[in-house]
């Protein structure tokens, strides 16, 4: 290994010769073995004649370099889980020259990294929970706490028809590889008990409906059948559960709690794209951008409370929010975008946000018997 040194030009050499006398003393010093030797190249100097100027150290052995920068201990223990996983997964050779640190990191992680990444090409998407892997030293909270290096390897070791490709990101890490998601669930009120819910529970007239459900999503969207469309509700989607727990009654209307960006959830539920939805988020650039989002699903979503004379009738409650999206939003009415341009540009204060939980309830109330 040949390394280039850049030594004093011929002006350096004389007006600061004292300084690359000691730089050429501490390189010869250093010199020996283990370690390096010196390349050097006489130059000719008009005033201090000819001097020997290295221009290069040169390590014959991988063992000198290695005993220079004192490395000999890692370069064996990487030496040896390379072989030890090359042995398992010989297409992990160029991954594992281009992230040695890494190998290094995980040496305690390698058997179980292992067994993991071994059970994943014997079961290409087996449709099982990560509880279910059945590997030796492998469990749920390490297939978890090791997403990010897993996907990195697993897209290396398993045949292309095995990863879901369109599914990125740590918390895809599931579909992506074919394990089963936990299953979605969508909590929500029943505002009106004219409704008529079907609740197992509630079958007797004698016993009380309950206030709030939970269903899984499959479950939520088998709530209403398409031939009960006369009892189709209104729904309102907050994402803030105190505003969720306390929203007031409302005829006709039931109230699901939302859980911010995504809605794939409530999306599988036919009827509730028949229903007229109202979302109800903070009245800032990310409420608009997840109103925005919604629309994707919900393309006639209308918008509660996030408007402009709420904005301002509040102003004594306005706080800043900490990451500002200035994303453009091609799903927002004109008003809203208005709105949204006006808070993502801080025209009207800086990062301005009004939390939902800070409009009054009775303005809540108010805004209610006018939809």
């Amino acid at each position: 290994m040949r390394l280039k040194l850049k030594g004093p030009s011929a002006r350096e050499l004389s007006e600061l010769f004292g300084e690359a006398r000691s730089w050429i003393a501490g390189l010869i010093e250093g010199a020996g073995s283990p370690g390096y030797r010196l390349e050097m190249k006489a130059i000719e100097h008009r005033q201090l004649g000819a001097n020997d100027i290295p221009i290069a150290a040169i390590f014959d052995r991988p063992e000198d370099a290695l005993a220079f920068i004192g490395k000999r201990r890692d370069a064996s223990r990487l030496l040896r889980l390379a072989g030890e996983i090359g042995t398992a997964f010989p297409e992990l050779g160029d991954w594992i020259v281009k992230r040695p640190l890494v190998v290094l990191e995980r040496e305690a992680d390698w058997p179980a990294l292992l067994a993991t990444l071994a059970w994943f090409r014997a079961h290409p998407r087996s449709g099982l929970y990560a509880r279910q892997i059945d590997a030796p030293g492998v469990h749920s909270k390490f297939v978890e706490t090791h997403r990010g290096l897993l996907a990195e390897l697993l897209d290396i070791i398993l045949p292309s028809e095995a990863v879901d490709s369109e599914a990125v990101g740590a918390l895809s890490f599931a579909r992506r590889y074919g394990l089963r998601e936990k299953p979605a669930r969508v909590r929500f009120r029943v505002l009106d008990p004219a409704l008529g819910l079907r609740v197992a529970m509630a079958a007797s007239s004698s016993e009380p409906r309950p206030e709030e459900l939970g269903l899984l999503s499959a479950d939520f969207a088998r709530l209403f059948p398409p031939q009960g469309a006369d009892t189709l509700p209104r729904v309102f989607i907050t994402e803030n559960e105190v505003n969720f727990l306390a929203f007031p009654a409302v005829a006709g209307s039931l109230i699901v709690f939302g859980s911010g960006y995504g809605f794939a959830a409530i999306a599988l539920a036919e009827w509730l794209h028949r229903c007229r939805v109202l979302y109800w988020g903070d009245l800032d650039t990310h409420g608009f951008a997840i109103l925005d989002q919604l629309r994707a699903d919900f393309p006639d979503a209308g918008s509660l409370l996030m408007d402009r004379k709420t904005l301002l009738a509040h102003r004594e409650l306005w706080t800043s929010e900490a990451t500002p999206t200035k994303a453009e939003l091609g799903r927002l009415r004109p008003d809203e975008r208005a709105l949204y341009d006006d808070l993502r540009y801080d025209r009207l204060a800086p990062a301005l946000r009004l939390e939902q939980e800070r409009i009054g309830f009775a303005w809540v109330e108010s805004a209610l018997k006018g939809i």
